[in-house]
């Protein structure tokens, strides 16, 4: 599953941020039931006004147009049919038929666009992210015994993610980690037996993943513009994987209300580190991001699902998107 993709997003909209990082596990299947999807969602998803490179993008990202068009483990089938010459192979390849061809088509490329300067740093910033929030949720897992559902957790920050910030980590001065990711990983696929051995591994990965967010320069780490986009990144993110986990208004796939989890806690986490020269600099804002980040956490109240919604997708697609335009307003007024 290490397919390098690129991974460039949201800096079109508030220099805002599209990450994604899936944890589809389904078996491709157009024809089963489609889940429970929404206009508010779907537009939410799309509405960076970025195209996905379906040669390039991981499943979280494909999951955007699964949504769009209600096919469960679409996002599968379109990986698992590349490499596409043109946009209109996923015809051809019958990954999906004409009809829902069109419905996508200007939402799909095999172009890939190269970052630069600050929009680079926020797509890095923001993929380590995506790996501490999915080694979050692997912790809360491990520590109900539950190894067999940490485990994709810890493999799809190595499987995926990791490949596409590899190449900048010479250039960035930062060591190697993908080795203790995969010891991680091999660890808790044993049963995670020793128990000593699992938490070494978490501190060892989660350390070398901040030590890469650390070489960012500082003023970035600590600019609420800056880590507002990589806040951005990482709720879109979520609202993506959120929004596969629905089906018939229920949690069906447990593994995506996870990730979604995970991305929201590690962005409640920046948000706080930013809070203070927030209320100094744009208090209004402060306020709104603080209450609706508030509201859109109770959503994933723990790691295992609840019974019953607490909010629908439409409703988590409405918190994200009065997020992000409390950050455009601390964008224009940097």
């Amino acid at each position: 599953m290490s397919i390098k993709f690129k991974f460039l997003a949201c800096f079109l909209c508030a220099l805002g941020l599209s990450v994604l990082i899936s944890c589809s596990s389904q078996t491709p299947n157009t024809t089963s039931s489609a889940p429970a999807t929404t206009d508010t969602a779907t537009t939410h998803s799309m509405s960076n006004g970025r195209k996905i490179n379906i040669n390039s993008a991981i499943l979280s990202e494909l999951d955007k147009l699964e949504a769009k068009l209600g096919v469960p483990a679409l996002s599968n089938k379109i990986q698992g049919s590349r490499p596409y010459g043109k946009t209109e192979e996923l015809v051809s390849k019958t990954v999906i038929n004409q009809q829902q061809f069109d419905q996508i088509k200007d939402l799909v490329t095999i172009e890939d666009i190269k970052l630069e300067g600050e929009a680079k740093d926020i797509d890095y910033m923001t993929k380590l992210g995506l790996m501490k929030g999915h080694l979050y949720v692997a912790k809360e897992l491990l520590d109900l015994n539950k190894p067999e559902q940490a485990e994709p957790h810890i493999g799809h920050p190595v499987e995926e993610i990791y490949a596409d910030i590899e190449d900048q980590l010479p250039e960035r001065k930062v060591a190697d980690f993908k080795n203790p990711l995969i010891a991680l990983q091999d660890e808790v696929k044993a049963g995670a037996k020793n128990a000593d051995k699992v938490s070494t591994g978490y501190k060892t990965s989660m350390q070398s993943i901040e030590t890469a967010i650390n070489a960012l320069p500082e003023s970035e780490r600590q600019s609420p513009k800056f880590v507002l986009q990589v806040i951005n990144g990482l709720l879109d993110t979520a609202n993506s994987e959120y929004g596969a986990a629905i089906a018939n208004n229920k949690i069906a796939q447990v593994i995506e209300y996870q990730d979604s989890r995970g991305f929201v806690l590690y962005a409640n986490e920046l948000f706080k580190g930013i809070s203070s020269p927030m209320l100094k600099s744009q208090p209004d804002a402060e306020k709104v991001i603080e209450q609706k980040l508030a509201e859109l956490s109770k959503t994933w109240a723990a790691v295992t699902p609840p019974e019953k919604l607490v909010h629908t997708s439409d409703e988590v697609a409405g918190l994200i998107k009065q997020i992000e335009s409390n950050t455009q307003k601390v964008a224009k007024a940097s």
